[in-house]
């Protein structure tokens, strides 16, 4: 458990800094431009945002759930989700600086909160905990959908991202699901929803 602990604290201090390390993978919108007006880049740095916002709290989510795993298994399994998120991470933020946009002001406050929620999620079992990774990627799934129907199409980079990005989440909550996990009550998955649009609304302005 010390050692759990260790790893915890060591994947917050990477993420909520510059020293989240490299993408395993090259990032989908190498050799890829965004071609946009001001009114446009604005709104994709928004989304982009956004985007970068909801990876600090995968890995935050994922990082409570390993922590508390019964399962060697489905700790390993939160592991391997997590470090391909960390590609999603890199990428976010490329994206970002590319635009010339910054992270959210707001990420240590939504990291502390998805830790808190993936540490209750694996604190309950890990049949839960597993479906609540299932009901968040449905949750980054359709916000990402949004994201594309949004960004015009001359921003090819940004979208190269989003669809790889969108590919990976739906891999995941499959994942999640045949590892044994249970598909939450409708309300639980309600508020969910709820939840990830006041980090979506909060995390593009501010």
């Amino acid at each position: 458990m010390a050692d759990r602990f260790i790893s915890a604290l060591d994947a917050t201090l990477k993420t909520l800094t510059t020293g989240f390390g490299h993408a395993s993978r090259p990032n989908p919108g190498r050799g890829l431009v965004d071609n946009l007006d001001s009114q446009e880049q604005k709104d994709v740095i928004g989304l982009m945002r956004v985007n970068h916002t909801g990876e600090v709290c995968a890995q935050a989510l994922y990082a409570g759930q390993a922590l508390f795993a019964r399962d060697a298994k489905v700790r390993a399994q939160m592991q391997h989700s997590a470090d391909e998120e960390v590609d999603h991470l890199v990428w976010c933020a490329e994206r970002l600086e590319a635009l010339d946009g910054k992270p959210s002001r707001l990420n240590p406050l939504f990291y502390a909160a998805s830790f808190a929620l993936g540490a209750g999620a694996a604190l309950a079992s890990d049949k839960i905990s597993l479906g609540f990774v299932h009901a968040t990627e449905e949750n980054v799934e359709a916000h990402l959908d949004d994201h594309l129907e949004r960004i015009p199409e001359s921003a090819q980079a940004s979208r190269a991202v989003i669809e790889q990005m969108k590919k990976d989440e739906i891999e995941h909550g499959q994942a999640a699901l045949e590892q044994g996990g249970e598909i939450l009550p409708a309300p639980i998955r309600k508020g969910m929803k709820a939840v990830a649009k006041l980090m979506t609304a909060s995390a593009y302005r501010i």
